[in-house]
């Protein structure tokens, strides 16, 4: 790959990722603070990225794989992404906020498939170059963080106290603004099905992957990916409004640190996929989000502050040890002509459904425990997530049986 092209790529990926580390994490705080929402308001704010997903398969197949370069369909969504944002840091209340933070949704999660599209695409061997340009992602996602707590301090007590989360929304615009118009110089990234093919519903939603679930090992695993979607609902609504309540200085920037911890434990991986098996490094993730939420229940801003540090490190094995070796097991249970499907399908079951169903239950707890309650209630929010993952952890012990699968580091 050329130099230039490399650069192109990856200053792609920062910029797609410091976008939504930009705005994402401190959403929930945002929302309560600054618009005085509700659990249940918030958990719909955050359902939009359920509904996006959900959405994206039909923007990618209708019209990105038929008629268009995914490069352009790139720039014109991150565009309309910046008007969308812009309008997300002017309004004051929450039903004002609502049809803008769903729009924006339903532009920006095709993305995520279209810059992997444009990547793939300038790569010769896709196994070795591909994690090269996307840790730029995560580099993107940490740089947010830690500029709008050390840099800005738009998440600090003062910063709080005068409402500047929302210039979060107006620094997430211009990054989309600039990526917008960056993508029509990126390399040129064709349609790869012929516009006048037949479009057929089932292949968009990767519905024909369905006949995996018959396989019983599977079947286990792709209701265990809902199921524990459901528990990773609560992190991504309530740790940031969790941390910054109880006292946290910089919650934002320190919850950078699970970013970092990604990194690390996927290059470990390899590691525990081959000593371990496929079940045990599956397992080994889902006790990772039960011991999490039974530190963040139990830890405070002071003396006990070395646990909330812990449970946000927890992250790298939460989302590796989980989300990476399942799409590996997916990979290798599918034939070439379904592996698109079926991690389409998985990601339609997790993003989809499972998280919009977690966001739901994360909002109606949050109502019951924390109005009129105080900080002390927070323990009993995360009580429950970490009893619930605890459980699926056991029934998927119990149920799935363990098999060989191969991973090529």
């Amino acid at each position: 790959m050329k130099t230039k092209t490399q650069f192109q790529l990856s200053f792609m990926m920062f910029l797609e990722f410091f976008i939504w580390g930009g705005w994402f994490v401190t959403l929930g705080t945002f929302l309560g603070t600054n618009l005085g929402a509700t659990g249940a308001e918030t958990g719909m704010a955050f359902s939009t990225q359920s509904w996006g997903a959900i959405i994206a398969p039909f923007i990618i197949g209708l019209i990105a794989d038929r008629y268009f370069n995914a490069e352009k369909i790139l720039g014109v969504l991150h565009l309309i992404g910046a008007v969308l944002m812009y309008q997300m840091s002017q309004v004051s209340d929450f039903n004002a906020f609502y049809p803008y933070v769903l729009g924006y949704m339903i532009a920006y999660m095709p993305t995520l498939a279209l810059v992997n599209s444009v990547s793939f695409n300038q790569m010769k061997d896709p196994a070795k170059e591909f994690s090269y340009i996307r840790v730029w992602g995560t580099i993107g996602w940490i740089v947010a963080g830690l500029g709008i707590s050390y840099v800005f301090h738009w998440d600090s007590a003062q910063g709080m106290k005068e409402g500047l989360l929302q210039n979060t929304f107006l620094m997430t615009a211009i990054a989309s603004g600039v990526l917008g118009l960056f993508s029509f110089t990126l390399p040129k990234t064709p349609p790869k099905v012929n516009k006048n093919e037949k479009v057929k519903i089932s292949d968009i939603l990767g519905l024909e992957a369905i006949k995996l679930l018959y396989n019983r090992n599977f079947l286990i695993f792709f209701i265990s990916s809902i199921l524990i979607c459901i528990p990773l609902a609560f992190y991504y609504q309530n740790a940031n409004p969790f941390l910054t309540e109880i006292g946290v200085v910089n919650p934002t920037g320190k919850m950078t640190i699970g970013q970092i911890s990604e990194v690390l434990f996927m290059l470990l991986l390899p590691i525990f996929f081959k000593k371990f098996g496929f079940k045990k490094t599956l397992l080994i993730g889902m006790l990772a989000w039960a011991v999490r939420y039974l530190l963040f229940a139990y830890g405070n801003s002071g003396e006990l502050a070395f646990m909330l540090l812990i449970g946000i490190a927890l992250h790298g094995i939460c989302y590796d040890f989980f989300f990476v070796s399942g799409q590996i097991y997916t990979d290798s249970k599918a034939g070439d002509k379904i592996k698109s499907a079926a991690q389409g399908l998985i990601t339609l079951a997790t993003y989809g459904v499972g998280m919009l169903v977690g966001f739901w239950i994360a909002g109606q707890i949050a109502d019951k425990y924390l109005i009129g309650e105080g900080i002390h209630s927070w323990q009993d929010i995360w009580v429950f997530p970490a009893i619930f993952a605890f459980i699926v952890m056991i029934l998927f012990a119990i149920f799935f049986k363990e098999e060989k699968i191969e991973y090529k580091a």
